[in-house]
């Protein structure tokens, strides 16, 4: 049997553990360090929005000029997801 380590993707510690799986049959992981913005987490995403820096990639595409449905053609996300982004940050940001 081969062991894999696997770090937490958000805070790169070690002290993780299995976590069920999900509707599609993917592993779920838990992290448990205490100060991890993010508590639980899987290793590859079916959908490319879920995965690490899409969000901030977005947003950055949407503030140079691009366009929802541009951003999302690119970035193979849908353009309500992009819209949902965009409004989240700005509600983040100016509070």
């Amino acid at each position: 049997m081969a062991v894999v380590k696997v770090k937490c993707p958000y805070c790169e510690i070690e002290e993780i553990s299995l976590y069920g799986k999900n509707a599609k049959g993917k592993q779920r992981y838990l992290c448990k360090n205490a100060c991890c913005s993010r508590k639980t987490f899987i290793l590859d995403y079916t959908y490319n929005a879920c995965k690490k820096g899409v969000k901030e990639q977005a947003f950055n595409m949407i503030m140079n000029g691009s366009g929802t449905r541009d951003t999302g053609r690119v970035l193979k996300i849908s353009p309500n997801t992009v819209t949902s982004i965009l409004k989240k940050q700005k509600l983040s940001s100016s509070g």
